[in-house]
């Protein structure tokens, strides 16, 4: 069973990547981020013919997350992570796809740093959290899979100095994200391929970032330890960010037997 994290930053500006992606890589389960669409504006239709059930948490403009199934309608549980009714930004949503529990998680950027957008990343982190705990409660496999907009360790970028002041790579970020994998979480990507290899999932489109390979490693796949025990492989489709138009981001994905 493959599943797959991927942001596409606007998934009609991308759509047809995205169907190339899907196509090609043929992933059993897809968490989608940054949709930038929500209602009819999101392209239904062209997912279903191309084969994937669909539920989705758009969101006009911005954010925006989905749960795409292959030849299957996915089983939603959650629209929206838990612990804070003010908060209406579409970055959560959670199903449930042959036994197998995956949310699609969209983490706040926080930037710019220090400031209100970097407490609401923090108080995000801190709700997610909470409610991963409760997951792991459930014994269960659990993939959690998303655009973490955190850097985890210096090796997941390609300069510490230039991302000294962004809110990814900030000591609190980090400390909440080793406090989720503290939990009982293993990160897909790391146990399959450990440091000191370099996993970048995303380069700017600036400054030439991706011509000089200048990315960092912000989409991360969590598995709970029932799914970690079927841990097979896990990568990042490097080659997609390359291509026409695409996403600023690479997908990343997990096997599991």
């Amino acid at each position: 069973m493959r599943i797959a994290t991927f942001n596409v930053n606007g998934i009609n500006a991308r759509l047809p990547r995205l169907l190339e992606w899907l196509e090609e890589a043929k992933p059993d389960v897809a968490c989608l981020q940054e949709l930038k669409a929500e209602g009819d504006k999101f392209p239904q239709s062209a997912i279903e013919d191309a084969g994937y059930g669909v539920v989705w948490h758009g969101q006009k403009g911005f954010n925006g997350v989905a749960v795409l199934a292959r030849g299957q309608l996915p089983a939603e549980r959650r629209r929206g992570l838990p612990g804070d009714p003010e908060d209406v930004q579409s970055r959560y949503i959670e199903a449930e796809v042959d036994g197998v529990v995956v949310a699609s998680i969209y983490l706040p950027n926080g930037n710019p740093q220090p400031g209100p957008k970097f407490d609401y990343k923090l108080d995000w982190m801190r709700r997610l959290q909470i409610h991963a705990r409760e997951l792991l409660a459930e014994e269960r496999p659990v993939v959690l899979a998303g655009d973490y907009n955190v850097i985890p360790t210096d090796l997941d970028t390609f300069s510490v100095s230039a991302m000294a002041s962004d809110a990814l790579m900030q000591p609190e970020s980090r400390a909440a994200f080793r406090s989720l994998i503290h939990q009982g979480w293993t990160d897909a990507i790391r146990a399959r391929h450990p440091e000191p290899a370099r996993m970048y999932s995303f380069w700017d489109y600036q400054a030439g970032a991706w011509a000089r390979d200048a990315g960092f490693r912000i989409d991360h796949l969590l598995l709970s330890p029932q799914a970690a025990d079927r841990l097979v492989d896990a990568n990042i489709d490097k080659h997609v960010r390359g291509r026409e138009k695409a996403s600023d981001h690479a997908p990343a994905w997990v096997e599991l037997r």
